[in-house]
């Protein structure tokens, strides 16, 4: 096990990889340990990345207190209420560097001050596309990729308001993402980087969990694995459909459902995108030959049309069933409307 004094104490540990993965039941599981803090995020870099450079000069005050004042609002009306009110003028004294990624760990940090415990993680698996920042920020940053097979992701994708909908965008933003992956195993030291397969996670949550604690330097707590007492997954468990499981405690055979979930032709769309990838990481395949192919035109462009129904589908559904569906749809009115203002020059 890693000397825990050789670690910096505020070494964040972050969770990369593609959402439906099982990064919530890992979030609530980290969550549990006594010493450290990884509230819902609200995905600032996933948001703000590709508005960043519209705010002009961030060395610049006004236009860092611009982006810090759209930051804040749109964490303060996350659709996961974020756990701690946030200071301005703290974040801005304390955010290093003077840029989104800075402002992001100074809320991190700011939440975790608030707490008893000393350590902080981050769930957004989108955050893969932005290891060089962490890392530039937090070199001893703890990096856990998760990964399912992404087969059970376009299955689990297919009633999720979170993600694409169909299988073809479901398995071409897996294998984009997984191929990121594989290329950080390949350059990162195994101190910073720790690959786990949700299906270990949940075949044998004892085992992998000890082997995340050895990761990250904690010693394991028995808490850990009743996550789903906490208060936490509670509340998580009654926001939306989507987290509704997460209250509960391992579902130890939720892999290859996929194989009575999707269709042939389904899981033959997945592959042929995926394939690949998933060779290199051990899923085995299961389309014959002949079924595996890349589409023509015509076939994306029913892939698209097919994407869109089901969108319409999952989201008449969460505006009768989820508490946050108006939360989320302002959200995406809100970035939308800030886009267009910051590349006018309006705002």
């Amino acid at each position: 096990m890693p000397d825990l004094h050789q670690l910096s104490p505020a070494s964040p540990i972050f969770i990369i990889g593609t959402e439906r993965s099982g990064s919530n039941l890992l979030r609530l599981i980290l969550n549990a340990h006594p010493a450290i803090t990884v509230p819902h995020p609200p995905h600032i870099m996933a948001y703000f990345a590709p508005l960043e450079k519209f705010y002009g000069d961030l060395s610049r005050a006004d236009n860092f207190s611009r982006l810090a004042d759209d930051v804040i609002v749109h964490v303060q009306r996350h659709i996961y209420p974020w756990p701690t009110p946030l200071n301005k003028e703290a974040l801005l004294q304390s955010a290093q560097p003077h840029d989104l990624f800075g402002l992001f760990a100074a809320i991190y940090e700011q939440h975790l001050a608030s707490t008893d415990k000393r350590r902080w993680g981050c769930k957004s698996t989108f955050m893969i596309h932005y290891v060089d920042r962490i890392l530039g920020r937090y070199p001893d940053a703890r990096l856990i990729w998760l990964v399912r097979d992404p087969r059970d992701v376009a299955l689990s994708s297919l009633k999720s308001v979170f993600n694409p909908f169909h299988p073809y965008y479901v398995a071409r933003l897996w294998a984009s993402q997984q191929k990121l992956g594989l290329a950080l195993e390949a350059e990162l030291a195994s101190t910073n980087l720790l690959r786990v397969h949700y299906e270990d996670l949940i075949s044998d949550a004892e085992s992998t969990v000890r082997q995340i604690c050895n990761f990250i330097g904690e010693d394991f707590n028995p808490a850990m694995l009743r996550f789903f007492e906490t208060e936490e997954a509670r509340h998580s468990a009654h926001l939306a459909r989507d987290w509704r499981k997460t209250a509960m405690p391992i579902i130890t055979g939720n892999a290859n459902k996929y194989v009575s979930g999707l269709s042939a032709d389904e899981i033959a769309i997945v592959e042929a995108e995926a394939g690949e990838i998933m060779d290199q990481l051990g899923y085995k395949k299961i389309s014959t030959s002949h079924t595996v192919q890349k589409p023509n035109s015509l076939r994306r462009l029913r892939y698209r049309v097919g994407n869109e129904w089901q969108r319409l589908k999952v989201e008449y559904r969460s505006v009768r069933e989820d508490r946050n569906q108006r939360t989320r749809w302002a959200r995406r009115v809100r970035i939308v409307g800030l886009k267009v203002r910051l590349s006018l020059g309006l705002r």
